[in-house]
């Protein structure tokens, strides 16, 4: 009967050492005042773009857009060559500006001669995107930098905190978010994923551990923005130790009112919701 009691021991422990693995972090007070602002709050992917890229995504007026229409934005940010932080999704040139160089590969100079698609707009600052939004609830993605990532972090972190408090941040890397919880535990932070197969440029054990959520032990993040799509058991389990919810990218043909009820906050594109969405919340207190 010995080997009986082993292997539920052993089972006992790897239940606890999983749950561990994915158990969020807790807010402080700080933070839930400073996240306060995204419950129940729409936000624009990448701002208020259309689909034909007459206002392009991370464009000015994609953001001034969104502001107009009262929603939260959504932007991504990442290092030009000379260490400027510039709002820009894909870590290439070629599908927005339409040539095949990476953006760490020119400065800030050469970057914003680029045009966005086939318009007059250009790549901004992430310091001109802020000051575009003023008060505007604004989620940071920050992209992963490899070996620049603390001085990404940095960076960003310097120009968010000229802004106020109306922000939080989020990334793919659960290292840039462990950054976050070391040097600014003040600022909401959330790990971004979807499930392993989905991973862009992420696979293996890699993107088994992140899209799990198996790596939140790192970084201990109070939000998770998943992706629209089933979600796998581990990420059920996180959900049930009551994070904040974050779904991405709802789009026309998506269970809008479902998602409503099972997030605390909702990123969109391609339509134009109600600004807010009805949300109790009862963890914030």
């Amino acid at each position: 009967m010995l080997w009986v009691f082993i292997i539920v021991g052993v089972i006992i422990v790897l239940k606890a050492a999983v749950l561990f693995c994915i158990a969020p972090g807790r807010m402080s007070k700080d933070v839930k005042s400073a996240a306060r602002v995204f419950y129940g709050l729409n936000c624009a992917h990448r701002g208020l773009h259309t689909k034909d890229h007459h206002i392009p995504e991370n464009s000015i007026p994609a953001f001034e857009a969104a502001k107009n229409g009262n929603y939260g934005v959504e932007l991504d940010v990442q290092l030009s060559k000379d260490n400027q932080v510039v709002v820009f999704h894909d870590c290439d040139l070629k599908r927005v500006c339409g040539i095949d160089i990476p953006v760490s590969n020119l400065d800030w100079q050469e970057l914003s001669s680029l045009l966005l698609y086939d318009t007059t707009e250009r790549i901004p600052l992430l310091k001109e995107a802020l000051e575009t939004l003023g008060d505007t609830p604004v989620i940071v993605e920050l992209k992963s930098a490899g070996e620049d990532n603390e001085l990404l972090c940095e960076e960003t972190l310097q120009i968010l905190r000229k802004y106020g408090h109306r922000w939080c941040i989020e990334s793919y890397d659960p290292a840039i978010v462990a950054w976050f919880r070391k040097n600014a535990p003040d600022v909401p932070r959330g790990q971004l994923s979807c499930r392993p197969h989905e991973l862009e440029g992420i696979s293996g054990f890699r993107a088994f551990m992140l899209g799990n959520l198996l790596t939140n032990f790192i970084s201990r993040p109070h939000f998770i923005a998943y992706k629209y799509t089933r979600r796998p058991l581990l990420v059920k389990l996180c959900r049930l130790m009551k994070p904040m919810k974050i779904i991405w990218t709802l789009i026309p043909g998506h269970d809008i009112s479902k998602s409503e009820k099972q997030n605390d906050t909702i990123i969109f594109e391609l339509y134009e919701p109600a600004s807010r969405f009805q949300k109790k919340v009862t963890y914030l207190r």
